[in-house]
């Protein structure tokens, strides 16, 4: 009962951070209908954003957050306006290929400015709490925290924000939304900051709980699409649904196969909901 317990922790701790990077998943397919395929590679430049902080500066990783998130979602924003942006009345398939494009992009911009190496934030062990046999580590506990802050702030800005509406009538009808008169260039470009920013968190998190590398946004891109589509693509509500089941799984799944194989896991629940129940848990788009 304890090793699952535990599990259960890092499942949760795990899901917290797939959680981030599916909503920022969802919003932008959402909004402009595509799937962002360098989404995971747009976390690992807002990681390596705060490493400069923290390694170059001597900043907390808790305060170079900030920074993090704005160099990201100014990154999404001018990705988006230099490229997509003259791509959104092609095929999706081109937009699909594009992103492909801009992610092996952003992984050798990374590897050229802050080398192939890993690194991590804080050299050292990290001394654990303990409670009847569980093992927390206090920054296991930062990343839940700081994940409940920023889906709980995210709520609030979708809810009772003139521009937080807009975005999820933009999600739930486009065409009505532009007669209506909503200023879809500036919707869009909320939607890349908010994405980015959430991006930078979440490889934040993953940083704190494993080290940097380049291909870190890659390795996760696949849990964090799944938790999208099993919340239901294009719905961030049901991106955090799906980012705990993810993560969950994944955790639990060390019990009776090896941990090398935990993204089969994720990738074996996206085809399952895809065949079964293509629109989610969650149907719907706002």
């Amino acid at each position: 009962m304890t090793e699952l317990l535990q599990l259960a922790i890092y499942g949760v701790v795990l899901g917290s951070i797939l959680t981030l990077g599916a909503i920022g998943v969802s919003l932008i397919y959402g909004i402009l209908r595509f799937a962002h395929f360098a989404h995971g590679d747009l976390m690992a430049l807002g990681a390596y954003f705060s490493l400069s902080l923290v390694a170059g500066l001597g900043f907390p990783v808790w305060a170079s957050a900030p920074f993090a998130i704005v160099g990201a979602a100014l990154a999404a924003i001018a990705i988006d306006q230099t490229v997509y942006r003259h791509l959104r009345k092609s095929p999706p398939i081109i937009l699909l290929i594009s992103s492909f494009g801009i992610a092996i992009a952003l992984r050798s911009v990374i590897q050229l400015v802050w080398g192939p190496r890993n690194q991590v934030y804080a050299s050292g062990i990290q001394i654990p709490w303990r409670f009847e046999g569980l093992v927390i580590k206090p920054d296991h506990v930062w990343i839940v925290l700081g994940a409940v802050v920023l889906v709980a702030a995210l709520h609030l800005f979708l809810t009772r924000t003139k521009m937080g509406k807009a975005m999820r009538a933009m999600s739930d009808n486009m065409d009505l939304a532009l007669v209506s008169g909503i200023p879809s260039e500036r919707v869009i470009m909320v939607t890349w900051a908010v994405g980015g920013g959430l991006a930078a968190v979440a490889g934040i998190f993953l940083g704190m709980d494993t080290r940097l590398h380049p291909v870190m946004g890659w390795s996760v891109l696949l849990p964090v699409f799944a938790a999208a589509i099993l919340g239901g693509i294009g719905r961030p509500y049901g991106a955090i649904a799906g980012g705990m089941v993810i993560g969950l799984a994944m955790e639990m799944s060390t019990v009776v196969i090896d941990p090398t194989y935990k993204p089969a896991v994720a990738f074996a629940l996206m085809v399952i909901m895809l065949v079964v129940r293509p629109q989610g848990l969650f149907k719907g788009n706002a």
